[in-house]
């Protein structure tokens, strides 16, 4: 049970009955285990050595405790484990770079059902190593944008996050708190009124694009691996234009210029099509509240619609953080 810590199967049976002994001496485990006294002798320095036991002066050996004992071996365990799951991200890449150059019919894999396009997200993020991109549409194809905890662990070791969200996805219940969450936690966001498809990109390496939903007789969503190919780099452009059409969503509440920060967040969602309704829900504040505000940040502007207000926004710098003295 323990061989997956690096323990052999004499390491746990001398190490249990020194539990239940709780003080014991060579002579006497290889009685109990049916070990000859040299490698009773062996195992025991090597537990010594490993800090599951400890020595008294006669000859004696005493179990640690086990919680404080295997706490350094679970460690251990799991580096190696994150080791060996990136050498074998880094073997599949390579197999994959082969078998391509061999047959052009491996540069688009196709995956189907929802759990393996699930699978195919959270494996992408822990492989990434420099950069994600997303186009999240309204709806989910395999795994809903708040339980994709593994975005969290990617944005920890370093791996940045550019999601493009459609301004129905985020307008969606709970949503604005999510991506809120993720921008907290270092992702760069972005809304759009509409976005062609669902996409996301690792690494500049490959694309993982769903092909169909659902059907009308019910069968499983298919999506579409692309690897490195002209429709990848398509793809890659693609994103690069939509992104720089969409409107910065703003959560950090600093201030910026003459810019409050909850007044920052609201122009923010305002720029990206979120409606009113939505707004003052995030804000915890009544549309009246909401609606009294945007007309205030009109006024300041000089803004006759809201049209005006978010190019007002934009010149001044309000949205990106840039002081107005510095754009051109």
């Amino acid at each position: 049970m323990l061989e997956a810590i690096g323990l052999t199967a004499d390491q746990e049976r001398v190490y249990r009955v020194v539990l239940t002994m709780y003080r014991a001496r060579p002579a006497e485990l290889a009685d109990r285990v049916g070990l000859g006294m040299d490698a009773v002798a062996g195992v025991l320095s090597s537990l010594h050595d490993l800090g599951l036991l400890s020595r008294t002066g006669r000859s004696e050996y005493m179990p640690v405790p086990p919680d404080a004992a295997f706490g350094p071996l679970l460690l251990r365990g799991q580096e190696a484990l994150e080791a060996a799951r990136g050498s074998v991200h880094e073997l599949v890449d390579t197999y994959r770079v082969g078998a391509r150059r061999r047959d052009s019919a491996r540069l688009v894999e196709v995956i189907t059902g929802a759990a393996a396009i699930r699978q195919q997200v959270m494996n992408m993020q822990l492989g990434a190593r420099s950069d994600l991109r997303w186009f999240c549409r309204s709806g989910h194809v395999a795994m809903p944008s708040e339980d994709n905890a593994e975005e969290f662990e990617a944005l920890a070791r370093g791996v940045s996050y550019r999601v493009l969200y459609e301004t129905a996805l985020v307008e969606e219940p709970g949503m604005i708190e999510n991506i809120e969450r993720g921008v907290r936690h270092g992702e760069i966001a972005r809304a759009t009124s509409t976005l062609p498809i669902r996409l996301m990109i690792a690494d500049s390496a490959v694309a993982l694009c769903p092909l169909v939903q659902h059907t009308a007789n019910g069968d499983e969503p298919t999506a579409a691996l692309v690897h490195d190919s002209s429709l990848l780099a398509a793809l890659i452009a693609l994103f690069e234009a939509y992104w720089e059409r969409g409107s910065p969503l703003r959560f950090d509440g600093a201030p910026v210029g003459p810019l409050a920060g909850d007044e920052r967040q609201l122009l923010s969602l305002l720029v990206a099509g979120v409606t009113d309704k939505a707004i003052a829900t995030q804000l915890r504040v009544s549309q009246r509240t909401v609606q009294r505000r945007i007309y205030e940040l009109m006024r300041r502007t000089g803004a006759d619609t809201r049209i005006q207000l978010g190019w007002e926004a934009s010149r001044l710098g309000w949205l990106d953080g840039l002081p107005h003295a510095v754009r051109t």
